[in-house]
């Protein structure tokens, strides 16, 4: 309980500080009853269910989680994932895939591999949030324009197929949604209704609309899910079996990678604004509790949300206690509300999911990272973009991630420098040693940066342009941070080159950490242990003293 201790410690658990925490969970309960709802039909279940995940997971990360003023609970990312899960194997499916994703982020936690995930790039991240923006907001056209069902495996397909189908519109459902859309982002700017949140405005406005005239067609919560049980589920366990496991795993995979790098980077937003400093593996480890325990009780995949933390965070929220209260307030709203959600139109949900679609898509840092990134990132950017829309979500990060890893390879393979030092450079820095001229005879190479398989061809073209073979060769490492077995090894086929070719190799200035690597490979049996010295100068009055040393007859 890394973040009760932390909040115990910054005195945020003192009384004095308890009336605005519970405040600032109450408005984000509030303001993750409509979300929650929406989230849960875009993934293909039920709008309860959504709220059971919220109550869930809001107090499992909040107690055990690394952030103190992180709030979880269904978030628009995983729509595109869970819709497809739910789809496929239905909402049993989806729950052990959430159990199975639950134990995969406890064991990233464990292993403390949450450092880790933090360095996906940018463009890879901008990318599939990006995508999934406007999936989301593509897929709520149905429910937004009132249209028919329609059929696509793939995203264009849908697309196409809802293009064709905006001519049969409902007037009704229409005008009700770009009401709750117009509430949604001007509500709060009126007078007297700053301090409520768009997304409730719309929904209570719209709802009581629909509640009075009760327009045809217009689809409901009611209508299409039979309304929101009053009451919490039994906990309950879903089908579990060998060959469902082995068949749930990509899935699960997919749903624990997704929910390290949103939670992830809601706690690194949350410090930014809170001044805090989350701890990674305990926030991996508390959300993996969260899906853990969400399933049990008829709940799904959760993670940090960064707009309820951020709200949490804007309204007073600093410790687990926010995070708490938030779940508290959903609990009591289903016990208490529940029947009135019967008449909550699905446009208005519809109308919240556009809002949210954009918010991820965060097409202004999109333009400008196309606009100013490097071309090769925008490369990343755009790919990863587009596998998200018209492939798949894991695919796209996974092809993201893999290119990206390709590209800073590339960056440091050409960062490295093998130079050969003479001249004045030389002799500029002998006598700033107090050391004389180098020994004839005698060539100096330098290497700067980490000597690794994507450099190991650099290095070694760099000595193969030696013309004429010197009788010693003397290489620097003192800047060479790491090594590793293709480098070592590049080194260790060079000087047997160098030595059959009558060259003597010495190697001087090496790190700890770099000496040990090569001592255990065998290049240092390979020159002769006499051949590595310590410092430059010392290997430089090695070179003299084999140079003034009397031929053998």
């Amino acid at each position: 309980m890394i973040a009760v201790r932390d909040a115990w410690k910054a005195g945020q658990l003192h009384l004095q500080h308890w009336p605005r925490n519970l405040l600032a969970g109450l408005i984000v309960g509030v303001v993750a009853l409509p979300l929650a709802m929406a989230f849960a039909i875009a993934s293909g279940v039920k709008p309860e269910q959504g709220l059971y995940t919220a109550i869930v997971a809001g107090i499992v990360v909040s107690l055990f989680g690394g952030s103190r003023v992180q709030i979880a609970g269904p978030t628009g990312a995983f729509i595109v994932i869970l819709a497809g899960i739910t789809a496929r194997y239905g909402v049993d499916g989806l729950q052990l895939a959430t159990l199975m994703a639950g134990v995969i982020l406890l064991l990233l936690g464990v292993s403390r591999l949450g450092s880790v995930i933090k360095y996906i790039p940018d463009p890879v991240i901008v990318g599939f949030t990006a995508g999934i923006g406007v999936i989301i907001w593509v897929g709520q056209w149905k429910d937004f324009f009132g249209l028919p069902a329609v059929n696509g495996e793939h995203f264009h397909q849908k697309l196409w197929h809802l293009l064709q189908a905006l001519p049969q519109l409902h007037l009704a459902t229409t005008l009700l949604a770009l009401l709750s859309l117009a509430l949604v982002l001007y509500g709060p700017r009126l007078r007297g209704l700053s301090r409520l949140p768009g997304p409730l405005l719309a929904m209570v406005v719209v709802s009581l609309l629909q509640a009075l005239f009760h327009f045809d067609g217009v689809a409901t919560i009611g209508s299409a899910f039979g309304g929101i049980p009053r009451g919490l589920p039994a906990p309950s366990l879903p089908e579990i079996s060998l060959p469902r496991v082995l068949e749930l795993i990509g899935p699960a995979f997919a749903i624990a990678m997704l929910g390290a790098i949103e939670s992830l980077l809601s706690a690194v937003v949350a410090d930014g604004m809170a001044g805090t400093r989350h701890d990674s593996n305990q926030e991996l480890i508390g959300q993996g509790l969260a899906n853990l325990l969400a399933p049990l009780f008829g709940g799904f995949a959760a993670t940090g949300a960064i707009a309820r933390t951020a709200t949490n965070i804007r309204n007073g929220g600093s410790s687990p206690l926010a995070g708490i209260a938030h779940s508290l307030t959903l609990v009591l709203i289903i016990l208490f509300l529940a029947p009135l959600a019967s008449s909550i139109p699905l446009c208005a949900l519809a109308a919240i999911l556009f809002v949210v679609a954009w918010n991820m898509s965060e097409a202004k840092h999109f333009v400008r990272m196309v606009r100013r990134a490097p071309r090769a990132d925008v490369t990343i950017l755009l790919i990863t973009f587009g596998l998200t829309v018209f492939s798949d979500l894991v695919i796209a990060v996974n092809i993201g991630v893999i290119l990206a890893m390709l590209l800073f390879m590339r960056r440091m393979a050409s960062a490295v420098e093998v130079q050969q030092i003479g001249g004045a450079e030389l002799e500029d820095e002998l006598r700033g040693k107090g050391l004389g001229t180098p020994p004839p005879g005698v060539l100096v190479y330098t290497i700067e940066g980490p000597l690794f398989f994507g450099a190991a061809e650099t290095f070694e073209r760099a000595l193969a342009q030696t013309h004429s073979d010197p009788r010693l060769l003397v290489i620097r490492l003192k800047r060479v941070p790491f090594m590793d077995i293709t480098g070592m090894q590049t080194l260790e086929e060079v000087i047997q080159q160098l030595h059959k070719r009558g060259v003597t190799v010495k190697l001087c200035e090496a790190g700890k950490r770099v000496l040990a690597k090569l001592s255990k490979a065998g290049v240092i049996e390979t020159i002769g242990a006499h051949n590595y010295h310590a410092d430059f100068a010392s290997a430089l009055a090695a070179c003299g003293e084999r140079e003034a040393a009397p031929a053998a007859p």
